[in-house]
């Protein structure tokens, strides 16, 4: 008997949108022009679809009166705030390229993403929390080629839109004609194996293609309020978040700048919200508030939980005292815009809870050998690959790490293992690439390695992830220490505070030597089982949604 392989496409009865995300906007205004579009509760904030088109506009004509041109790059270093959602839509409407910028970064992360993917203009917060992103802007200025104007929202944003009164509606209609939906308008950076972070381009078709059917699967229509307390600056805030609920004419809820468990609640309390998004540690965190049962979340029915491994009994939770039956598991990456599977509305609560749902519509997918390339057989684990309209355009001015995910035909590899079972449903077993994910944020061990190179004092230094029930993982650093020096893990902190907090490891270990294999290879799987024994850390039962 022929064992059926490990490939699914995707079948849909709605077609892809052939559009661009400025043209996919003005229709939203015109079936829903009087429907909430946005509400920012910390900033008091509204704007109906009419409103929140017409402030594009100003923008997109103030970008055209700044010398920001189709294909030039714009970079945007904030936590959630309106303008944030404003932006990356004025920057589609004309063509310009919104290159997110991880408010975590540090000024020599800044530096780096400035000039990699050269960005003319940069929007920034003034500071957040310990990040005072105009210093650091000021700092890294003269060493960022092409980097031309900086707007800091607190000071000089008005200054800003003022640019927009020298241009006319004409002079927006010839820059929006010339947009195409395969240009590019998004780049993010993801960290990878290589150490240096990588930008995934994105385009117009990409991703407001995977916002809408992300939508479709929640069953969205205009009449839904989507609470987004995860960050814009990632596909799960700017992609799952904003584009599925324009592209359906729903109203996106900004509950706070950064993520809060109470103000969540608050928010969907107050605004009525049928929607909610969240890595699990959120959904973790707002089911321990000690007054959870007093908020009111009756008007919730769905949402989505993804970024990190997610522990059923928290699924479980989230479906009954949350009221979010309908909740949906999306997996994916940047590469893939980033959903390239997700459980449907009404599937069985065991495949609910215990897989990342099916091939997303129009996309496919295949688990083959690593090795040989081969699809394999259903049920049995290899490298998932996802082809289609999500996969993204390239790595920006970085052929050859393009050429290394994107094979001759088309397919991109996830460096993630998996299986597919006989109906199709996938369950993520592992990674094959040397990938750490805490709480949603990919790290590159090599990045921190490559770090903590620089200080004078060690000699070798080896990156892993160890289990974490919160985060998914955390980040722990084997350390061997140059002869005749004697360094602490306090002053190791203290140098690591000039990386961003989420790349920091929280535990440290000084050995004198690594676990080899016969080649000479370092064994990160021993070291990693090592490590969760000593530190007494438990494999918590896991789906992975990324």
């Amino acid at each position: 008997m022929i064992t059926s392989l490990s490939y699914a496409s995707g079948p849909s009865k709605y077609p892809l949108l052939g559009e661009t995300i400025g043209e996919n906007l003005r229709n939203a205004v015109a079936k829903h022009p009087q429907q909430e579009a946005l509400v920012c509760i910390h900033q008091n904030y509204r704007a109906t679809y009419t409103e929140f088109y017409s402030q594009t506009e100003e923008i997109a004509k103030a970008l055209i009166g700044l010398g920001i041109t189709k294909g030039d790059r714009v970079g945007i270093w904030s936590p959630n705030r309106a303008e944030w959602t404003l932006i990356q839509f004025a920057t589609a409407r004309i063509g310009v390229i919104l290159v997110n910028l991880n408010p975590a970064y540090r000024e020599n992360e800044l530096e780096y993403v400035l000039n990699q993917s050269g960005i003319k203009a940069v929007f920034a917060s003034k500071k957040f929390k310990t990040s005072h992103y105009k210093e650091m802007l000021q700092n890294v200025r003269s060493k960022a080629d092409l980097l031309e104007h900086v707007v800091i929202f607190e000071e000089n944003w008005v200054d800003f839109l003022e640019m927009a009164e020298g241009i006319s509606s004409i002079d927006l209609m010839s820059a929006e004609q010339r947009v195409q939906f395969d240009d590019a308008v998004n780049i993010q950076y993801t960290s990878g194996t290589t150490g240096f972070p990588k930008g995934v381009t994105l385009t117009h078709h990409n991703i407001l293609n995977n916002g809408y059917f992300i939508g479709i699967r929640l069953n969205y229509t205009h009449l839904d309020r989507v609470c987004i307390p995860v960050p814009f600056y990632h596909c799960f805030g700017m992609v799952i978040g904003n584009m599925a609920c324009v592209s359906h004419g729903a109203c996106m809820v900004i509950p706070s700048e950064n993520f809060d468990p109470k103000l969540t609640l608050d928010a969907v309390e107050k605004e009525k919200c049928t929607s909610l998004y969240g890595v699990p540690t959120m959904f973790i965190a707002e089911l321990e508030l000690p007054n959870f049962d007093r908020f009111d979340l009756t008007s919730l029915r769905t949402g989505v939980m993804a970024g990190s491994p997610c522990p059923i009994e928290i699924m479980k939770k989230v479906q009954s005292k949350m009221n979010m039956k309908e909740v949906s598991i999306c997996y994916g990456m940047t590469e893939t815009s980033p959903v390239s599977t997700q459980t449907v509305i009404g599937t069985p609560i065991e495949k609910q809870v215990s897989t990342v749902g099916t091939v997303q519509d129009h996309l496919e997918i295949k688990i083959i050998d690593p090795e040989t390339g081969d699809i394999l057989p259903r049920g049995i684990a290899g490298e998932l690959c996802t082809r289609g309209y999500s996969v993204m355009q390239k790595y920006w001015n970085n052929p050859e790490a393009t050429n290394k995910v994107i094979d001759s035909n088309n397919w991109l590899h996830s460096g993630d293992l998996a299986t597919m079972d006989v109906e199709g449903y996938i369950n993520i077993t592992g990674r094959i690439k040397d990938i750490i994910i805490r709480g949603g944020e990919n790290i590159s061990p090599k990045e921190i390695e490559d770090f903590l190179y620089t200080h004078d004092q060690i000699s070798d230094a080896q990156i892993i992830g160890v289990p974490s029930e919160k985060y998914g993982e955390e980040v722990m650093a084997w350390v061997k220490v140059k002869e005749g020096m004697n360094l602490t893990e306090d002053e190791l902190k203290e140098y690591c505070l000039q990386i961003a907090h989420f790349k920091r490891p929280k535990y440290w270990k000084f050995v004198t030597e690594f676990p080899m294999t016969i080649s000479g290879k370092i064994r990160k799987v021993e070291m990693r089982d090592l490590s969760t024994r000593e530190l007494g850390l438990e494999y918590v039962k896991m789906i992975k949604t990324s």
